[in-house]
């Protein structure tokens, strides 16, 4: 070894979906909406002045802050927002897990947080989910430099009551805990938003990727205490003060305010999902019940990587996960009507040569 590589911090980098490069495919793998964003923000992107991109964005995001302020009843200190719920993530991680204890996540959960413990050289210890791939509230009452959940989970997609989420918080008031809502608005329950006003070390994250349409865009957010935010502010001007581009701030201002494109939006992947749920149990698949725009599923017959591998010869790409406890287990993202109905069609086809 070179004398400059002993100075190299070394990970194990996070492995995104494939974004593959082919045409007339089913695309199920990552989690996009299926539907454009809210009509607003193409009008945004057809009227953008050009001349504009040559001053630097607002480093405070104000446009945006406040109307996602106004969305969720919350003041504009109680909001924070960056490149993505990955980079919001990752400035958490950075700001609130600086103990020499480990932070706690469930075992099976977002693989994007043990790399960012890696990276920041945190401590961290999982905590197993039980047979069911539930949490195990008691798991959580322990000492710890900081907790971090996925509700609904990820690729698990079960959503935890909100009950146990207030449970977990009570019983940690001196670590923080960040509930991450990357999937919260397909669900059947409220999001923790609600217990900002009861819990001052908590911090919820979501994302414009899934519910608004909008991953290409790069938008995600925090919620919590003015202190809280405050402190993520400290660190993302201590790195890079303007984060989001001017495009993406106007963009997601049109994404907020049109909420009557956002609910509806919500309820085509929502009515599909339970439509494919029908088609997967009488094709011999078992799944939990999904709280979010993907199931994850598994046959009672045929191995996951056999139906991953006959799905992507026929230019059909879902999820797997070559990972201990979920290697029997496909992810699979809720598509329009047409796209799972080509799924469903696939499936069957795969089960009945396999027999």
């Amino acid at each position: 070894m070179k004398e400059w590589e002993k100075n190299i911090r070394r990970v194990i980098p996070y492995v995104p979906g494939e974004q593959p490069a082919v045409e007339k495919m089913v695309k199920l793998n990552t989690n996009e909406n299926p539907y454009p964003p809210a009509p607003g923000v193409a009008r945004v992107l057809h009227e953008l002045n050009a001349d504009t991109l040559r001053f630097y964005p607002d480093p405070t995001i104000s446009l945006l802050v406040e109307e996602l302020a106004r969305f969720y009843g919350l003041g504009r200190d109680q909001v924070f927002v960056g490149v993505g719920s990955d980079d919001v993530l990752a400035t958490a991680f950075l700001t609130f897990f600086n103990s020499e204890l480990p932070v706690l996540f469930p075992d099976i959960t977002y693989s994007f947080y043990p790399v960012w413990c890696q990276l920041y050289r945190i401590p961290y210890k999982t905590q197993p989910l039980d047979e069911n791939f539930r949490i195990v509230r008691e798991d959580y009452y322990r000492e710890n430099g900081g907790i971090i959940l996925a509700n609904p989970n990820a690729p698990t997609s079960i959503y935890e009551k909100l009950e146990l989420i207030d449970d977990i918080v009570s019983h940690n008031k001196d670590s923080i805990v960040i509930v991450d809502e990357a999937y919260i608005d397909f669900a059947d329950g409220p999001s923790a938003i609600e217990l900002i006003r009861k819990h001052d070390n908590l911090v919820i994250v979501q994302t414009f990727s899934k519910a608004r349409s909008m991953a290409g865009m790069r938008i995600g957010y925090a919620m919590g205490n003015p202190e809280l935010i405050k402190a993520l502010n400290d660190v993302k001007y201590s790195i890079n003060s303007y984060t989001l581009n001017q495009t993406a701030i106007l963009a997601g201002v049109e994404a907020v305010k049109d909420e009557a494109y956002f609910r509806e939006n919500i309820k085509r992947i929502v009515d599909t999902r339970e439509r494919f749920e029908e088609s997967l149990r009488a094709l011999g698949f078992s799944f939990p019940k999904p709280a979010a725009n993907f199931v994850f599923a598994t046959h009672r017959e045929i191995p996951a990587i056999s139906i991953f591998k006959a799905l992507r010869e026929n230019n059909i790409f879902v999820r797997y996960f070559d990972m201990p406890r979920i290697d029997n287990y496909l992810r699979i993202t809720i598509g329009t009507d047409e796209e799972m109905d080509i799924l469903t069609s696939s499936l069957r086809r795969i089960i009945e040569n396999y027999k």
